[in-house]
């Protein structure tokens, strides 16, 4: 699911721009992208249209599995 989480990012943003940090826990799964100050307008997108798909695309992939998976963005 994390390769999933960087390529839709990478579809935005270079790789050098941004970090994934993966947390686990028994009921959700949490990823925290990390992006420079410079590039996070273009990962949350106008009205924040970029990252809601971005979240709603990462939550209809992980149905099927046992645990929650969530999405945040934050600036580095």
């Amino acid at each position: 699911m994390i390769e999933l989480v960087e390529y839709l990012v990478k579809q935005f943003v270079d790789s050098d721009n941004f970090e994934i940090e993966k947390l686990e826990d028994t009921d959700k799964v949490q990823y925290k992208v990390f992006v420079d100050k410079d590039h996070i307008a273009k990962v949350i997108g106008k009205g924040g249209r970029n990252s809601k798909a971005i979240r709603t695309i990462v939550r209809a992939a992980s149905l099927k599995m046992d645990k929650i998976h969530t999405v945040f963005i934050q600036e580095k």
